[in-house]
C-alpha cells in the first residue's frame, strides 16, 4: 500500500467516524437509546437484526419538534406507524367531508323506471 493510498484510507475512516457521530445525534438514534426496542402499539420486540423496522413517530406530527428528552417521540413498528398516519389522514378527511364532500350523483335514481319499462316490453 502506498502512502497516497494510506492517506486516502485515513480520510475515509475519519469521515466515516464523523458521519457515525452525527447520525448518533439524530432523533432516531436518540430515541433508540432512550426507549426500549418495543413497538408502542402492538408490543412487538426488536433486536439488532430487525431494528431497522422500528420507526420514530412524532406524537404531535411535527418532525421539527425533537426535544432531547424524547417527549414527542414513540417507537412504532413500520406497520403501526403506517396505520397511525393513515388514521390521521382519515380523521382529517372525515372532518372536512361533513360540509364539503357531499355526493350528488345517484347511479340508481332511474332504476325503477328502467325495470318497469323492461317489464312492459
Amino acid at each position: 500500500m502506498t502512502a497516497n493510498d494510506r492517506s486516502k484510507l485515513d480520510r475515509v475512516l475519519v469521515e466515516a467516524r464523523r458521519s457515525a457521530k452525527e447520525r448518533e445525534q439524530g432523533y432516531r438514534e436518540q430515541a433508540l437509546k432512550i426507549y426500549p426496542w418495543i413497538c408502542g402499539r402492538c408490543g412487538r420486540e426488536f433486536t439488532h437484526a430487525n431494528v431497522r423496522e422500528l420507526t420514530v413517530h412524532h406524537r404531535d406530527h411535527n418532525h421539527g419538534n425533537n426535544p432531547s428528552d424524547g417527549s414527542n417521540w414513540e417507537l412504532l413498528c413500520l406497520y403501526c406507524h403506517d396505520n397511525e398516519h393513515q388514521r390521521q389522514l382519515e380523521t382529517a378527511h372525515d372532518k372536512g367531508s361533513a360540509t364539503t364532500d357531499v355526493a350528488t350523483h345517484s347511479p340508481f335514481a332511474n332504476l325503477k323506471s328502467l325495470l318497469d319499462a323492461k317489464k312492459r316490453s
